[in-house]
C-alpha cells in the first residue's frame, strides 16, 4: 500500500482525534497519544481500574506505559510525506462552511461558504472565491465592502424596493431617493454618510464619557478594595487588642477573688485559733471546777462533825475566772459583710460595663466608611432626624429649675436644694441631656434672655468655675451663645452673621463629623457649621445664666 494510500484515522488517537504524539500502545493492543491515556487513567484512578477508551477492557493493576518508539518514527515519516497537510486541509474546508450563526454566502450554491464580506451596494454578502470580482473589476471596486452582516435587507425601502442612502432628520429615519421626493419633500434631510459623520462624533464623545466614566469607577473601586483590606486590619487588631483587655480584667478579677480568698482564709484562721485557745482553757477550768465540787461533794457527806470542820478551812477559795468576761455573747455576722461588699462591688463593675458597653456599641455601629447623606436643605427634610431631647436632672446647677417633663430649664434667682451628684455642675449654671446623640439628629430650642445652646462629651468636667466646664470654653464642647452671636469651642470664639431667631435648630451628623446651627423662622437660615471628628457620644446642653439675668429659659421643642 503506498504512503498516499494510507488512512490518516489509522494513526490518530481515538481520544483527541489528532495524530499520535508519543504513541503507547496498551495490553490489549490499541494505541494513544502518551498524555491522552495517562489522563484518562489519572481519573480512573479513584476506581481502582483502568480501561481502554475503545474496546473497554479493564487492567488492574494499572499498566505501565513506554514510548512506542516504531510507532512514533511512522508518525514523523507521514507527517513528512503531507499527511497531516491533507488533514489540516480538510479541517480547514469544514472551518470555510457556513454554520447556523454565520452569515453565508449569497453565491454558493449546494454546501454554502462563510461570507468574508458584504456589499452594501449589491446587499450581497460573499465568501472569498465570489468576492474576487469586488476585488478586480474596476466598476466594483467603489462598492462598499463591509463585515458580514444577516441585515442587508434593512437597508432595502419597504415601499419603494431602493436602496436607503438619504436619512431624514425631520422623522429621525432612513429614506430612498423616492422617498426624498414624495412624503420626505420639504424635510431636513442630509446624507446617511453625513449623518453617520455627525452621530459617530457623537458615538465617540459619549464613549470618551463612558471610558473616563470606567476610569473614575475603577480608582473608585480601587480605593474600596484599600477600605475594605484597611477596615480588615483594623478590626482584626481590634479584636485583638479587645481580646487582650478583656484578658487582663479577667485576670485582675481573678487576682482580686484569689486575694479575698486568701484574706478570708487568713482570718478565719486566727480567729478560729483565738477562740479555739479560749475554748481550751475554758474546758481546762471545767475540769479543776468539777475536781473541786467532787471534793466538796465528799466533804458534804462527811458524817463527822468534827472531820467535816477541821477540813472545811482547808479548802481554797474559788478563783475568779479570767476567760467568761472576754465572751460576749451576740448575734454574729462573722463574713457576711465581706459577701455585701463583693456584691456592691459587683453592682457598681455591672453599672460600669453596662454605661461602656453602651458607649462601644456606639463606637462600633458608627464605623461608616461610605459618604454620609447629604444634608438636609427644607426643615422638613431636617424633621426626618427629630430626637426627643430630655434635661438629666442629676447635671443641672442648683440655680437652675426644670419643668415640662425635664424639656425646659429656667434660672432662679434663689439656690435650689439639690441633692449632691457627681454628675452636676457645681458652678456654672448649666445642664445637660439624659441622651447620648450618635447618627444624624435634630432637635430645636426655643430661648429667651441671655442663653448658649451646646453639645457636650459626657466627660467634661462638672466640679469647679474654670475654663473645663463651661460650654465653647474647652475641647469637650461646642457652644453658640444666642444673645451675643457667636460661636465657641476650646475657648475661641467666632462671630456669627445676622441675629439668632427665638427658635434654634441644631443638626448633628455624628459620623460625618457635622453640628450645624439654624435660625428657625418661616425658612431654615444656616448660622454655623462645624466639620470636624467626635471621638465620644454627645449630650446636649444649654447655659442659662443666672446673674443680671433671672428668668433666662431655654425649652427643647417636641417635634414628634
Amino acid at each position: 500500500m503506498e504512503q498516499n494510500q494510507l488512512d490518516p484515522e489509522t494513526f490518530s488517537c481515538s481520544i483527541c482525534l489528532d495524530l499520535l504524539k508519543d504513541p503507547v500502545a496498551i495490553p490489549c493492543g490499541h494505541s494513544y497519544c502518551m498524555k491522552c491515556i495517562k489522563t484518562q487513567w489519572d481519573e480512573e484512578d479513584q476506581k481502582g481500574n483502568h480501561s481502554c477508551p475503545q474496546c473497554r477492557e479493564t487492567f488492574t493493576p494499572r499498566p505501565v506505559l513506554k514510548k512506542n518508539t516504531m510507532l512514533a518514527a511512522l508518525v514523523e515519516q507521514l507527517k513528512k510525506t503531507g499527511l497531516q497537510a491533507a488533514a489540516a486541509a480538510a479541517a480547514d474546508a469544514d472551518h470555510c462552511n457556513a454554520g447556523p450563526e454565520d452569515v453565508a454566502c449569497d453565491f454558493c450554491t449546494g454546501r454554502k461558504l462563510k461570507a468574508i464580506k458584504s456589499c452594501l451596494f449589491c446587499l450581497v454578502s460573499y465568501c472569498k472565491n465570489h468576492l474576487q470580482p469586488h476585488l478586480d473589476v474596476p466598476g466594483m471596486k467603489k462598492h462598499k465592502l463591509v463585515e458580514p452582516t444577516k441585515n442587508l435587507q434593512e437597508n432595502i425601502c419597504s415601499r419603494h424596493d431602493e436602496v436607503m442612502k438619504m436619512f431624514c432628520r425631520t422623522d429621525q429615519k432612513c429614506v430612498c431617493l423616492i422617498c426624498l421626493m414624495e412624503e420626505h419633500k420639504g424635510h431636513d434631510t442630509v446624507s446617511a454618510a453625513t449623518e453617520r459623520t455627525e452621530r459617530q462624533r457623537e458615538l465617540e464623545e459619549r464613549r470618551g464619557n463612558i471610558q473616563q466614566r470606567i476610569q473614575d469607577r475603577e480608582e473608585d473601586v480601587k480605593l474600596l478594595q484599600q477600605e475594605v483590606e484597611a477596615i480588615s486590619r483594623s478590626a482584626d487588631k481590634t479584636v485583638e487588642d479587645s481580646e487582650k483587655i478583656f484578658t487582663q480584667l479577667i485576670r485582675l478579677l481573678q487576682k482580686r477573688s484569689s486575694e479575698v480568698k486568701q484574706q478570708i482564709r487568713s482570718q478565719q484562721e486566727t480567729e478560729v485559733s483565738r477562740v479555739k485557745d479560749v475554748q481550751e482553757k475554758l474546758e481546762q477550768e471545767i475540769t479543776e471546777l468539777k475536781r473541786k465540787d467532787a471534793e466538796l461533794e465528799q466533804l458534804s457527806h462527811t458524817e463527822d462533825h468534827n472531820q467535816f470542820l477541821l477540813n472545811y478551812p482547808s479548802l481554797p477559795a474559788l478563783s475568779e475566772s479570767t476567760h467568761s468576761s472576754s465572751i460576749n455573747i451576740r448575734p454574729l455576722r462573722h463574713f457576711e459583710d465581706v459577701t455585701a461588699a463583693v456584691s456592691e462591688l459587683r453592682e457598681k463593675l455591672q453599672d460600669v460595663l453596662r454605661d461602656s458597653w453602651t458607649n462601644i456599641s456606639l463606637m462600633v455601629t458608627e464605623v461608616d466608611v461610605l459618604l454620609s447623606e447629604p444634608e438636609p436643605k427644607t426643615r422638613a427634610e431636617f424633621l426626618k432626624y427629630a430626637c426627643e431631647i430630655t434635661l438629666d436632672p442629676n447635671t443641672a446647677n442648683t440655680w437652675l429649675v426644670l419643668s415640662e417633663g425635664n424639656r425646659k430649664v429656667r434660672s432662679m434667682k434663689d439656690r435650689q436644694s439639690y441633692s449632691n451628684h457627681p454628675d452636676r455642675f457645681t458652678d456654672k449654671s448649666q445642664v445637660l441631656s439624659r441622651e447620648s446623640l450618635t447618627g444624624r439628629c435634630y432637635w430645636e430650642v426655643e430661648w429667651k434672655g441671655f442663653v448658649s445652646v451646646s453639645v457636650a462629651y459626657k466627660n467634661i468636667s462638672r466640679a469647679g468655675s474654670g475654663n473645663e466646664c463651661e460650654f465653647g470654653y474647652n475641647d469637650k464642647s461646642w457652644a453658640l451663645h444666642c444673645k451675643h452671636s457667636k460661636f465657641g469651642h476650646n475657648n475661641i470664639w467666632t462671630s456669627i452673621s445676622g441675629p439668632v431667631s427665638s427658635r434654634l435648630g441644631v443638626y448633628l451628623d455624628h459620623t460625618a463629623g457635622l453640628l450645624s446651627f439654624y435660625s428657625v423662622s418661616e425658612t431654615m437660615t444656616l448660622l454655623h457649621r462645624v466639620q470636624t471628628t467626635f471621638t465620644q457620644p454627645l449630650l446636649a446642653g444649654v447655659r442659662v445664666w443666672n446673674y443680671f439675668a433671672y428668668g433666662s429659659s431655654a425649652e427643647f421643642i417636641k417635634l414628634n
